[in-house]
């Protein structure tokens, strides 16, 4: 059994981790889409519609996968755990039935105007669907995170008989981890589109796709970048917070703290040690854990060794992969801080008057794109995909924090799993490791393609800034 317990959690998460990937790109990716559309109703500029219809191919593509393997994870549901509904599912059912209705009412409906209908519907109406799919995608975001947020911070129910019964659904929505889970996961979607249109569009630079298109693509994003993440690390502090008083175990793991005491240090590395149960080759930042954690120098920081029965039982999750994905996280939130803090600062200070000929219109641009050093294109290049990175060390981190616990103090993971041999689970979880390696694959490699492809068309050259035309320009203004 308890080798089918293990098989099953890791089973599990291959499969979340594969779906996860596609929503956190198309929840924000609706809207980012939506304000390109926007832009060109305003301006009429060619240029953010440019960028509209390359980035809905890619929405298109994601939403797709997105489908297909959340459809493949709700089936472990009754698979692998069936516990689970058989305890919460009065509970679970109804609200994984909202997410349902919001994404086929909304997104499923609305998706095709939104991808074909620009030039077969009035433009507000082209707008009013791009506007559908952003919200239904954000609704499908919030039911499931209500969901997980009461399985991690249970409240408006009760049990009778063994089997969960609501008793307050506005407590159940709104419990108490929600506000800060979705928040965070709002802001980490937005930072992975960010990131991921700020590198697909350097990397069209660099093939020589400069286009007025590309330009003002890049630059939203790497704006975007660089306002969101000191909010993202605000409201993460926040969610931090909440932890600390709902699940302070989970907060005693990330920080590889043992014994409940004041004034811990932040631990930049370490070796946690279950079976010794302590900590090798630390290195730390003196009384920054309990500053961090309740905002006071001698602040209190929960202990694991708290979490342990008389019996010898361990109430707290794996120390060691709550403690590295958690640094993992932080340590590429602030690489993500770094470079879009200092590219947007290069392109503001490049930034100049210059007038473009677009479809043989002139506009004049904001042209901090092109002073850029090919340094910054190929770091933007490199963090591509670094949303993936912060989102599932974050996934981690949650999930695996909340062991022994399925549904936090109500139902351990143990209680929830399906009496299947364990070979049976193995056969299954190599198939989907086998078939999301492929798809993954498959996918990031047709968005380069796409990049590729497009990067043949029209380049722009920039204005010398000591041309007749330009000193013209700036004279006439």
């Amino acid at each position: 059994m308890m080798e089918t317990l293990l098989l099953s959690r890791i089973q599990f998460a291959a499969n979340i981790s594969f779906h996860i990937l596609f929503p956190t790109i198309t929840i924000a990716l609706g809207w980012v889409l939506l304000f390109f559309r926007l832009r060109f109703s305003q301006t009429g500029n060619e240029k953010w519609m440019d960028a509209y219809r390359f980035w809905v191919k890619v929405f298109a593509l994601s939403f797709a996968m997105g489908v297909v393997s959340g459809i493949t994870m709700s089936f472990q549901f009754g698979t692998n755990w069936p516990g689970f509904m058989e305890t919460v599912g009065n509970i679970a059912g109804p609200l994984l039935a909202y997410e349902v209705l919001t994404a086929f009412f909304l997104e499923a409906v609305f998706l095709g105007i939104m991808l074909f209908g620009f030039s077969r519907v009035p433009g507000w109406l082209h707008i009013l669907a791009t506007f559908l799919v952003a919200f239904g995608t954000t609704m499908s975001a919030f039911w499931i995170l209500v969901l997980n947020s009461w399985m991690h911070t249970p409240q408006g129910f009760e049990m009778i008989d063994g089997v969960a019964h609501a008793t307050s659904w506005v407590e159940i929505i709104f419990n108490p981890s929600l506000p800060y889970r979705f928040g965070h996961m709002m802001l980490a979607s937005f930072l992975t589109v960010s990131f991921l249109i700020a590198g697909i569009s350097a990397y069209r630079w660099l093939l020589g796709g400069r286009t007025s298109g590309v330009r003002a693509a890049l630059k939203t994003s790497v704006y975007a970048a660089a306002l969101l993440i000191p909010v993202q690390i605000f409201v993460g502090d926040l969610h931090g917070l909440n932890t600390l008083e709902y699940q302070p175990a989970k907060v005693a793991a990330m920080e590889g703290n043992w014994e409940t005491d004041t004034n811990v240090p932040l631990l930049l590395f370490a070796l946690p040690d279950e079976e010794t149960r302590q900590n090798h080759f630390e290195i730390g930042i003196p009384n920054m854990a309990s500053f961090i954690l309740t905002h006071h120098f001698d602040g209190e920081v929960p202990g694991l060794n708290d979490f342990v029965t008389e019996d010898g039982d361990t109430l707290h999750p794996p120390v060691a992969p709550v403690f590295w994905s958690f640094r993992v996280m932080v340590g590429t939130g602030l690489l993500m801080l770094l470079i879009s803090w200092s590219i947007s600062v290069l392109m503001l200070r490049r930034s100049r008057s210059n007038e473009q000929t677009v479809n043989g219109k002139t506009v004049r641009t904001r042209a901090g794109v092109e002073g850029l050093p090919k340094w910054s294109l190929y770091a933007l290049v490199g963090m591509t995909f670094s949303g993936w990175l912060a989102t599932l060390a974050g996934w981690y981190t949650t999930e695996i924090g909340r062991q022994p616990w399925l549904v936090n103090g109500v139902m351990t993971t143990e209680m929830a799993v399906a009496d299947v041999p364990a070979p049976m689970v193995l056969s299954t979880l190599l198939g989907y490791l086998f078939i999301y390696a492929v798809l993954l694959t498959a996918y990031v490699g047709v968005i380069f393609y796409l990049a590729r492809r497009t990067s043949r068309g029209e380049r722009i050259e920039p204005l010398a800034p000591d041309s007749e035309k330009a000193q013209a320009i700036v004279a006439a203004e």
